[in-house]
Parts: structure tokens; C-alpha cells; sequence
């Protein structure tokens, strides 16, 4: 589903325009280390749960909140595995965008939950054991390693070499 601000923005600025847009990644595991994933209704492919934040929305929350919203899952982040930015794309209808994700190995929030499709971004959500996930994009496997077994700092997208960013 397109936020509401996007479709305020996408309705003043057109689908031609590149959108930089803050996002949220979830890596959400049970107490047997089994993964939550969901295979995506855009691109009918198997992947960690995501969104977008709402303006102003704390990222923690927004994390929550997206779970909860696409699995019916109700979680809590333990840490923020990585800052990384995803390459631009071009969505289905036409929309043009990248994002600054932020992505949050979450645990479940309390025992008896069943994760379901709770809208319309997923064709089927299931718990997987990470030696034995679906067929899933390179950058989904690397990014489900670093929040199942990796406990050092957050990871952050290398700067350029040489410098490189704008003086502010």
C-alpha cells in the first residue's frame, strides 16, 4: 500500500521524479531462530519485512508497526544491524524512488502469535530456519546473516573514496 504522503507527493510532483525516502527493514526471529519472511505481492518473491516510515514516525515504532501491519505480528527491535541505501528503482506503477533503509533484527513481543497475510503486500508469510530459507535475493540472504549472527556496531554504507560528500 502507497502511503498517503507519497500519493499527496506523487499527485504534485509526478511518478518521473525520484523520491528519497526513508524505509525500514525487519529481520523478526522466534526462540527456535526461525525467520519470519513473506513472499512480496509486487514482486512475488520472498523477503524480509519492510515499509516506509511515515514523516516524523520514530524508526523503532515504524519497524513495529510494519510487522504488525503485514504479518499481524506484534515484535520488538533488539538492535539496528545496519544503515544502507538501496540502489534507485522504479516501481510497477511507474513510481521512481530510493530509499534510505534502516534495518532491525526484531524478536516476537510475548509467546502464542501466528503470523498471517494481514493486507495487501504479501501473498504468504512463514517461518523458515535460516539453513533452510526460500529462493531470496543475494542482498536479503547477506542482510538476515548480519542480524542472526552478527552482535557488533551497526554496519554503514562505505562512503566514496576520496571524499566526496556535500559541505552543509
Amino acid at each position: 500500500m502507497i502511503p498517503e504522503f507519497v500519493q499527496e507527493l506523487r499527485a504534485s510532483l509526478g511518478s518521473d521524479h525520484l523520491l528519497w525516502l526513508p524505509g525500514v527493514n525487519a529481520v523478526v526471529s522466534d526462540d527456535r531462530g526461525h525467520v519470519l519472511l513473506h513472499r512480496r505481492s509486487d514482486t512475488a518473491e520472498w523477503s524480509f519485512l519492510s515499509g516506509i516510515l511515515d514523516p516524523g514516525e520514530e524508526p523503532a515504532a515504524g519497524v513495529v508497526r510494519e510487522v504488525f501491519e503485514e504479518t499481524g505480528v506484534r515484535v520488538r527491535p533488539v538492535r539496528l544491524v545496519a544503515v544502507t541505501v538501496s540502489p534507485a528503482r522504479t516501481h510497477g506503477n511507474g513510481d521512481q524512488a530510493q530509499y534510505l533503509e534502516l534495518l532491525f533484527a526484531c524478536r516476537l513481543d510475548g509467546g502464542g502469535q501466528t503470523a498471517r497475510v494481514n493486507d495487501d503486500e504479501s501473498l504468504e508469510v512463514a517461518w523458515f530456519p535460516p539453513t533452510a530459507l526460500p529462493a531470496v535475493r543475494p542482498f536479503v540472504a547477506e542482510r538476515i546473516g548480519w542480524a542472526l549472527h552478527e552482535r557488533g556496531p551497526a554496519r554503514f554504507t562505505a562512503p566514496p573514496r576520496g571524499g566526496g560528500g556535500r559541505a552543509g
